[in-house]
């Protein structure tokens, strides 16, 4: 028996989705879709890293606003960041107001603008593990919050200059980038395209 349960309109989901309307859109548009694009993927691991300690719905129900207090996450334009930018973001209400958060956000498009376009996503995608691999979850209970995969992610990452990405932060960043699917195995947006 799986633990999805059924949403308003009857289809099964994932529990955690059920919470709130922003949950449910997320759920069923964004999470586990596959990802792709230096910047796109750039994006989602700063919301990852600022959600670290915090509720992802913070997040989620901010993200407008960090979008627009950091340049739509455009990796070159980040990177060009100056002190006062940073200061600019310390007073900036739509976002969290963390300064080692934003230190570690323009931080990280410094080091990623010398790569190579294309160079995070191949690097991120090199650690999907092969879904053959991995059972579809039945319940909470079974999705890990930490994986071997996240964990050599974490420190691959760490190694090449990138702050903010411990393991957990990995794998959440694999799920929702679809990495993994972890949708429960009776969830409707499991099979979603």
């Amino acid at each position: 028996m799986s633990d999805a349960l059924a949403g308003p309109d009857g289809a099964l989901r994932c529990p955690w989705a059920l919470s709130t309307e922003d949950y449910v859109s997320y759920h069923d548009e964004e999470w586990g879709r596959a990802v792709h694009g230096d910047d796109a993927l750039y994006e989602r691991l700063c919301l990852e890293a600022f959600q670290s300690g915090l509720s992802w719905i913070t997040i989620l129900r901010r993200r407008e606003g960090f979008r627009s207090a950091f340049a739509d996450f455009k990796i070159a334009s980040v990177a060009a960041f100056t002190d006062a930018d940073k200061e600019r973001l310390l007073g900036d209400a739509g976002i969290i107001r963390n300064r080692a958060k934003i230190e570690a956000t323009v931080a990280n498009a410094r080091v990623l603008a010398d790569w190579a376009p294309g160079e995070l996503d191949e690097l991120i995608w090199s650690f999907a593990p092969d879904p053959a691999t991995r059972p579809a979850p039945k319940r909470l209970a079974d999705v890990p919050a930490v994986t071997d995969e996240s964990t050599a992610l974490s420190k691959t990452l760490k190694k090449r200059g990138i702050r903010f990405v411990g393991p957990t932060t990995a794998y959440a960043l694999m799920q929702a980038c679809g990495l993994v699917n972890d949708h429960l195995e009776d969830c409707a947006a499991r099979s979603a395209p």
